[in-house]
């Protein structure tokens, strides 16, 4: 795999594509704006990467990324998406979102709401809950004692394998969370949600390494609450 499209590059997505590029992929970057609104971040990445029109981003992207506002996810193209592994970046904010009822009743989840909308996609989430400065700073290589992982959920065994060697290239373990209606487990104001990257509680400024022991404790906590 050598090719990752960015179906938004704001703060998750430009970060992604930051770390894809310095692990040896290739990019190509889009947003809700256009191309042309990208070319400051396409020089910054070099040669490795180009923007496109979302649909063009997700027809060359072998693995793709979704980082856009839940809000917007129906506006994520359909067709050029069928067959290919979507990393799912996103997060329920009611005060960005509106109000989603059935996320407010917990009958579903905002990623199971995007694999709705993609049917012949396998949808992976991951991203959702580290702060992009934290996700930047905390890559660590294979086998270093103060590596951090993040959380996947999704219903494709092999999709998040590949999800899985995805953060591994870019510096993370990974901790496999459950379906993908358990990616709850590490939505907002959960306790895997953020603090555990955080060197103290109430400094979000100082990123600290999370291993995958750490994160498990987290997802336990929530299974203990529920």
């Amino acid at each position: 795999m050598t090719t990752v499209g960015l179906i938004g590059s704001g703060h998750i997505g430009g970060t992604v594509a930051r770390l894809a590029v310095a692990a040896g992929y290739d990019v190509v970057l889009s947003n809700s704006r256009g191309p042309e609104t990208l070319r400051d971040l396409v020089e910054e990445l070099g040669p490795r990467a180009r923007a496109a029109t979302p649909p063009e981003a997700a027809q060359a992207g072998e693995l793709v990324v979704v980082s856009v506002p839940l809000k917007a996810y129906r506006d994520v193209p359909v067709e050029p998406l069928a067959g290919k592994v979507v990393l799912d970046t996103n997060n329920y904010y009611p005060q960005r979102d509106g109000e989603i009822a059935e996320l407010d009743s917990g009958a579903t989840t905002s990623s199971e709401l995007l694999q709705r909308h993609l049917p012949r996609a396998r949808v992976v989430k991951v991203f959702n809950n580290i702060n992009f400065r934290h996700l930047r700073t905390l890559p660590r290589p294979a086998g270093a004692p103060d590596r951090t992982a993040l959380p996947i959920a999704g219903d494709d065994a092999d999709a998040k394998a590949a999800a899985r060697a995805f953060l591994d290239r870019i510096g993370y373990d990974a901790v496999d969370a459950g379906a993908l209606a358990d990616g709850r487990r590490y939505q907002p104001g959960t306790p895997a949600y953020g603090v555990i990257y955080l060197a103290d509680p109430s400094d979000m400024e100082h990123a600290a390494p999370a291993g995958a022991d750490t994160v498990r404790e987290a997802l336990a906590a929530f299974d203990a609450a529920a």
